[in-house]
């Protein structure tokens, strides 16, 4: 699809309604709605605007550059795939054996990060894009992804199995960023790589599943 057949025309594009005062969260919505459809590529500041019916200088007051507005979309997503992963996690039975619980979270917790990036991968690829805005000398620059909570779930998660005796301390360091990665490495092979273009469904649902087998065998090593 063409990115301006992704947009439409002025006149059918679709334009999100707003109350006076809450014109940012519109412009949020829209552009979410944007990175959905087509990722970061998608979200143009003036598209936003025309979409919620707004002139650009009205939605400049609120985003003085496209690149802040991607970089709000993008923490946006993140805070969508940490939702994600924290609907698979509750869901998990709390009975039972705290190991095997506490095991059980930690695989949800890969099954929900993949059922993001596969169902909503627009916004998948937007959470990990590169748009940075760029802040002056001496000022914060954006939001550390470790502090992102998802990141933080999944280290919790994995304290769990820690503390249930499922893995070895000497396993516990770095094991957030070996696990994200293998899980994220499938992830991004699939949506935007050649397992999603040469590898058949069924072959790609038994890797997804082979792999989250290895990811848990790895973390939860006890020697």
């Amino acid at each position: 699809m063409r990115h301006d057949d992704l947009m439409g025309t002025p006149k059918t594009a679709p334009r999100t309604s707003y109350h006076h005062g809450d014109l940012r969260n519109a412009l949020m919505d829209s552009a979410v709605e944007l990175a959905r459809l087509g990722g970061p590529a998608a979200v143009v500041l003036r598209e936003v605007a025309r979409r919620v019916g707004v002139s650009a200088t009205a939605a400049y007051r609120h985003f003085s550059a496209a690149d802040e507005l991607v970089d709000e979309v993008k923490h946006a997503a993140l805070a969508k795939l940490a939702e994600s992963i924290e609907r698979a996690v509750e869901a998990v039975p709390a009975d039972g054996d705290p190991g095997d619980v506490a095991v059980a979270r930690l695989r949800a917790s890969a099954e929900g990060y993949l059922d993001f990036a596969f169902n909503e991968t627009g916004l998948f690829q937007t959470a990990f894009c590169r748009e940075e805005m760029e802040h002056p000398e001496g000022t914060e620059k954006g939001r550390p992804f470790a502090e992102s909570a998802a990141f933080q779930m999944f280290s919790g998660l994995l304290d769990e199995v820690l503390a249930a005796g499922r893995m070895a301390p000497q396993w516990r360091d770095g094991a957030e960023i070996a696990g994200w990665s293998m899980v994220h490495g499938f992830a991004v092979l699939t949506t935007d790589g050649p397992l999603g273009r040469h590898v058949p469904d069924e072959a790609k649902a038994f890797i997804r599943q082979r792999t989250i087998d290895l990811l848990l065998r790895g973390l939860t090593a006890t020697d």
